[in-house]
């Protein structure tokens, strides 16, 4: 089954950046002369995902006027739902299909990972996540022949393809896609692949200074 709709985790607080979110959603912060979120939204757009929904929460007016000018579905949730509650709660605008969950807080140099990821998709999969081995962040994974296992060497991106059939089978209104991750490997093997470019997560003031440097040269 195509996978045609991508689901924008934007509703956090922002506050591991500091007094830059004291009155700016995280996702508007300026990344290379753009919000953060544009750079998201491009590649999603460039790899010809149709249906794109992000949920909000913090200054949420801001960020959702930006988001319908870009032709992104918000979806203000108060309280949080976190990554797997508010997936849940967005399934009526997604559709039934395989999803794409993506963070807007992370710098991709290099080849399109949308892309990547589609091209490695099997509908015989219940997840597909894109890993990175960048030795400044925090390991959580580890790949074997193409199957996810819990603590190793690389770390998750934050960008997946996942099937959401099974999401009603966890009970808590708010929860983690961990939890679904968790429900998901107890019958089957999650999948992953290594994004070949450079991934950052730039959750933090000092990282997006970085980032921002490194786009300007």
């Amino acid at each position: 089954m195509k996978c045609n709709s991508a689901m924008i985790f934007a509703a956090g607080f922002g506050t591991r950046m500091g007094k830059l979110t004291s009155t700016t959603p995280k996702p508007m912060l300026p990344l290379g002369g753009r919000p953060m979120i544009d750079h998201c939204i491009d590649l999603l757009q460039e790899a010809g995902i149709e249906t794109l929904v992000a949920n909000t929460h913090y200054f949420p007016a801001t960020l959702e006027k930006h988001l319908k000018g870009r032709g992104v579905i918000p979806l203000r949730e108060h309280p949080i739902l976190e990554t797997g509650g508010g997936l849940r709660a967005a399934l009526p605008h997604l559709g039934s299909g395989p999803v794409i969950t993506m963070n807007p807080d992370a710098i991709w140099v290099g080849s399109n990972p949308i892309q990547s990821l589609i091209a490695a998709w099997d509908t015989t999969m219940s997840a597909l996540l894109v890993l990175s081995h960048n030795e400044t962040a925090n390991s959580d994974l580890r790949l074997e022949h193409g199957e996810i296992q819990r603590r190793g060497p690389v770390r998750f991106t934050g960008l997946q393809i996942l099937r959401t059939e099974r999401l009603d089978e966890i009970a808590e209104t708010a929860f983690s896609l961990n939890r679904y991750w968790d429900l998901m490997m107890a019958s089957g093997p999650l999948h992953g692949l290594v994004y070949s470019g450079l991934w950052e997560d730039i959750g933090t003031e000092e990282k997006l200074a970085a980032a921002n440097q490194r786009l300007s040269s």
